[in-house]
């Protein structure tokens, strides 16, 4: 494998896995002179025992003796660790190595590398891959870890997130066609989780739809003008929990009307989120699974190009 992949399934910058070479001679084993530097299997093992060890508070020296054959350090390494960077402390079952380089490099609220693996996955996988086979993965562990260990892993959670959303944000969108509705997306009142639909509307606007996010906790007066304002083609509620899913909310969005009369308009409503139940609350109202599924759902509702929006006369359906 060469750096950059070994550093990306580590979940540490190349620039440490170098650091490290230079330090403590934990290299790759073979060279080739006048070719680029690949790391074996063993390599690599012994890279993530020193990743272990650095993770359970051993110092980097030592670490890098027991990686290479020392015997204190590789007595520490076969203890179970309970710290938060110890090498159980994300149980993230069959998933993919880029994924646990991430979750490593968070543990270790190692900003930097969190950014740069989030860099690396969505430029080569794409926002949609890297969402649902690296990104959501991470999140779902750090989230079932810091609900088993009280408070010692907010920290984790709110570093990835931040991160993950900077990453998302850093996403330039399409041109939006002219005349065109858009999407409105948002959170239900009283719900702070906003990445999936961060996700949703990075992708959105990758394909030149027009999207308004209007991010966590939306007040319902607000949310009810701002489709009153912009005649969406549909609007995406998100709820995370059922203590947040408002039936009567989205029956009220849902029945929102604009437009001359005879020529009177309604958003498609689509929800998103665990916290929906499987039953449609209103009518012209569907149930999101995915970020894939649900870019499918909104690109088959999507209208001609031709199609004008509210001020035009013709009315819009859209989802997320």
């Amino acid at each position: 494998m060469s750096t950059g992949a070994v550093a990306r399934r580590l979940g540490v910058s190349p620039t440490t896995l170098r650091s490290w070479e230079r330090r403590y001679a934990i290299g790759p084993a073979r060279r080739e002179p006048g070719r680029h530097r690949r790391w074996t299997p063993g390599d690599i093992a012994r890279l993530e025992l020193m990743c272990r060890l650095t993770a359970d508070g051993v110092p980097p020296a030592e670490a890098a003796r027991a990686a290479l054959g020392g015997a204190p350090g590789a007595r520490r390494a076969k203890a179970p660790s309970t710290a938060p960077g110890g090498p159980d402390a994300l149980p993230l079952g069959a998933v993919r190595p880029e994924c646990r380089g991430l979750s490593r490099a968070a543990v270790r609220l190692d900003a930097p590398t969190v950014a740069e693996l989030l860099e690396a996955a969505l430029a080569e996988d794409g926002l949609v891959t890297a969402w649902e086979e690296v990104i959501a993965p991470t999140l779902h562990a750090v989230g079932r870890k810091w609900a088993t260990a009280g408070e010692r892993y907010v920290e984790v959670e709110h570093l990835l997130s931040w991160q993950i959303s900077a990453a998302l944000h850093r996403i330039r969108p399409l041109p939006e066609p002219p005349r065109s509705p858009p999407v409105l997306l948002a959170c239900v009142p009283g719900e702070q989780h906003s990445l999936p639909i961060e996700a949703l509307t990075a992708a959105l606007g990758q394909r030149g739809v027009p999207a308004r996010m209007f991010g966590a906790a939306l007040p319902a007066g607000a949310l009810h003008d701002a489709v009153r304002r912009t005649g969406p083609r549909t609007v995406v509620l998100w709820a995370q929990s059922r203590t947040t899913a408002d039936p009567a909310l989205a029956r009220s969005v849902a029945g929102i009307e604009w437009g001359l009369r005879g020529a009177r308009a309604r958003p498609a409503l689509l929800l998103a989120g665990p916290g929906w139940g499987a039953d449609a609350p209103a009518p012209r109202t569907e149930r999101l699974y995915g970020l894939r599924s649900g870019l499918a759902v909104i690109e088959s509702l999507a209208p001609p190009r031709a199609a004008t929006g509210p001020a035009g006369g013709a009315p819009f359906a859209y989802g997320s």
